[in-house]
This record gives C-alpha cells, sequence and structure tokens, in this order.
C-alpha cells in the first residue's frame, strides 16, 4: 500500500463554541465566548506557511465572512 503525499494547505472547519472556550477571533480581537442561550458558531482555521503547520486561528464566524473567508469555505 502505498501513500499519496498530499502538499498541507490552510483549511478552515465551523464549529459550536463550546463551554470553556478560550480563544481570540482573529479579526475583532475579542474573545469567541460561549452562550447557552445563543448556540454561536466558530471558524477554526489550521494555517499552513510553506506546507509547514504554523499555527489555529479562531474566528467569530460572521467575523470570519466579514473577512471574505480567508482559508476559504468553512467545512
Amino acid at each position: 500500500m502505498t501513500s499519496v503525499h498530499r502538499p498541507l494547505i490552510s483549511r478552515a472547519v465551523i464549529r459550536p463554541v463550546e463551554a470553556g472556550n478560550s480563544a481570540t477571533c482573529s479579526v475583532c480581537g475579542r474573545p469567541v465566548k460561549f452562550s447557552a442561550k445563543a448556540k454561536l458558531q466558530q471558524v477554526i482555521a489550521n494555517v499552513y506557511v510553506d506546507h509547514v503547520w504554523a499555527r489555529v486561528e479562531h474566528f467569530h464566524a460572521e467575523c470570519y465572512e466579514a473577512a471574505g473567508q480567508p482559508y476559504g469555505s468553512a467545512a
């Protein structure tokens, strides 16, 4: 069995904001906070530089959209 080596590229996913989350939005700089009343969504992006993992960035879903989806459509 041979493995296909694909170049690693930055990508984003959308997930619910979970209790205890301590991330800061990369666009607005405000905390991405959990709210039991409003089922909020966040976008999490694995960022690769020259095909090497560099960092994770968090966004409020609306901030990610307003920024023009810098890492593509969130899956």
